[in-house]
């Protein structure tokens, strides 16, 4: 027996059932629902405390139920279920074919996110035969569960305990990420609608950083040309600066998330494209046509350019990003140097500021002037980092200066040197050092000081003039959580390497990852809500499980079907499984479980 929900008018009502296999007109054995007990409004029993129905379930199952009429039936209710399953030799049942069960938590995300209802809109106003949001869904999860070729997901399709895609055509896949494409922006507006509604997309602040995929090729790309050889379009598959050293064309790709940690859109570039000329084109494209609040823009250095702040200011939002300190100018470096104005927080911090007003060039080519806040801080930690990083060169200057006659000049050391060799003493042509042995007396002093000077310092920029030191270097160091969010779409989701050709292709192959890794965000930020409140939460950016835990677990969670049409749930870590399924209010018993049983749980699954 067991308490059972019902709306009359839109009035919930409890009631006492019991679930019965019978034989139906067709011979098949199939659940049917008998009910044992009335008893009225859930409004007439409702203590006021949290999750009031979740308790009155449990108390009842544990044979102190908190609603007295229903004691009489606790000990029926206790007795226990026996099953009488008989295997038979030569039948199919005897090897199991478990199938997996995420789809009760994935399809209810993906309905919750407005992607079934977008997909079934397309499918209607563009009169698709296939199966597009079965396709759509497949890809999706398997991404996140098994990611693998499209041809190898699409064969997974009878994988699941009811198959996503009703009808299988391979050539479909292919017409799928087509529409993928093509509403991409759709995509990005109807998910930004639904997490605002549902979660509250907290856009305070909006990072923005770039990474790179590779391809499973050598070459680039041809770029699409006309007759008379003009461009029409870029090649995404281009040679390019690759964040892993990889020797094969690569695809550049901007993402956006906001302050919890979801992310919001993406945009795509050829490999070729410098970091900072990414960044108007990914606001144009995508954030500035979802009616977000005024956010501010927080990024790294290699997106501050005086046009592109004048585009973050011009759509009346705010920056914080990061400037290189080297390629600042000398006055602004000695600025920096100099102590004074310096407030310690500690030993090993410290920081000042400045109000500076810059001349830029904005969209147009016109020089316009700007104000922004310079905000410098030395960290410890920083220094010792750098000192690392420059070991071996700071260790080569020590034994110049110890013994400057006998000393050898590898090629690589003078490649080192050479921005801190005077210039009257390089061969104007070829660069290199005139003569080594007279290296000591070569080397620029003043520039060899202002390096080592400028060790752990840092240099942010920001629009928002009255906003402290602090919390501007705060709000920056944010950005470190986006590069999370590039580790799961490289490791988790296997975004890499790209095996798609064409452009539309390759961006929509992007958008399906990018889709995976909004779900499995908004499944682990169901999941840390839902933990205890002694729980170890310093910050949300744990996410309370990594997404390569959660959708492992997730891939394990299979039912084995058995004669009788009973399912036995199967799991290397039931107590792992326990503990996300709680978090979506859905709780096992240890049973076998029927086809409708298994639709319920779904059916229950709640994500906001």
């Amino acid at each position: 027996m067991f308490i059972d929900v019902f709306k009359n008018n839109g009035t919930e009502y409890l009631r006492l059932a019991e679930s019965r296999r019978i034989t139906n007109d067709k011979g098949l054995k199939v659940t049917s629902k008998k009910i044992i007990l009335n008893l009225g409004p859930l409004s007439r029993f409702d203590d006021g405390q949290p999750e009031y129905l979740k308790r009155l379930k449990q108390s009842f199952k544990e044979g102190n139920p908190l609603i007295p009429e229903l004691e009489e039936y606790v000990e029926s209710s206790a007795t226990p279920e026996i099953y009488n399953i008989q295997f038979k030799k030569g039948d199919s049942a005897c090897i199991g074919e478990p199938k997996h069960l995420a789809p009760c938590i994935l399809d209810t995300c993906f309905s919750s996110l407005g992607l079934d209802e977008l997909f079934a809109s397309i499918k209607h106003s563009s009169k698709i035969q296939y199966d597009l949001q079965g396709i759509i869904r497949l890809l999706t999860y398997e991404r996140l569960l098994k990611p693998d070729s499209k041809i190898a997901a699409m064969g997974r399709n009878n994988s699941y305990f009811t198959p996503l895609v009703k009808s299988t055509n391979d050539d479909n896949v292919y017409d799928a990420l087509d529409v993928i494409y093509e509403n991409r922006k759709k995509i990005f507006k109807r998910l930004n609608t639904c997490i605002t509604k549902n979660i509250g997309r907290n856009v305070s602040n909006v990072y923005y950083d770039v990474t790179n995929f590779f391809f499973e090729k050598d070459l680039p790309d041809d770029d699409i040309v006309d007759d008379e050889g003009n461009v029409l379009e870029k090649s995404l598959g281009q040679m390019g600066v690759s964040k892993e050293n990889r020797k094969q064309p690569i695809v550049q790709m901007g993402l956006f998330l906001d302050s919890n940690g979801i992310p919001i859109s993406i945009e795509m570039f050829p490999g070729n494209t410098l970091d900072h000329l990414t960044l108007r084109t990914a606001m144009k494209n995508t954030v500035n046509n979802l009616d977000l609040d005024r956010f501010i823009l927080v990024a790294d250095r290699g997106m501050y350019s005086g046009t592109n702040m004048c585009h973050v200011i011009n759509n009346e939002n705010g920056y914080i990003v990061s400037k290189s300190i080297k390629k600042s100018k000398k006055s602004d470096r000695q600025w920096i140097i100099n102590q004074d104005g310096y407030i310690e927080d500690s030993p090993d911090f410290k920081y000042k500021s400045r109000i500076v007003e810059a001349v830029v060039t904005d969209e147009d080519g016109k020089k316009r002037k700007i104000k922004q806040k310079v905000v410098v801080y030395w960290s410890r930690k920083f220094y010792n980092r750098e000192r690392s990083e420059n070991k071996k060169f700071i260790e080569f200057i020590e034994k110049l200066k110890s013994n400057p006659n006998g000393f050898r000049v590898s090629a690589a050391q003078s490649k080192s040197l050479k921005k801190y060799i005077k210039k009257e003493m390089l061969n104007k042509k070829t660069g290199e050092i005139i003569d080594s042995k007279e290296l000591l007396s070569m080397i620029d002093n003043e520039k060899l000081n202002e390096f080592n000077d400028l060790m752990g310092y840092y240099q942010i920029v920001s629009s928002e003039l009255e906003m402290s030191e602090k919390e501007i270097i705060e709000k920056y160091h944010g950005l470190t959580r986006i590069e999370d969010q590039f580790r799961e779409m490289k490791g988790t989701l296997e975004t890499r390497p790209i095996y798609v050709r064409t452009n539309e292709h390759i961006k929509a192959h992007l958008i399906l990852c990018f889709m995976a890794l909004t779900m499995l965000r908004v499944l682990q930020l169901k999941i840390q809500k839902s933990l205890p409140a002694d729980a170890n939460k310093d910050t949300y950016w744990s996410y309370g499980i990594t997404g390569e835990n959660l959708t492992e677990i997730l891939f394990e969670w299979k039912a084995d079907m058995l004669p009788g049409d009973y399912y036995r749930m199967l799991h290397s870590n039931v107590e792992e499984l326990r503990k996300i399924l709680h978090a979506f209010e859905v709780e096992l018993e240890s049973k076998l479980y029927s086809i409708s049983d298994l639709k319920a749980i779904k059916k229950s699954v709640k994500i906001f």
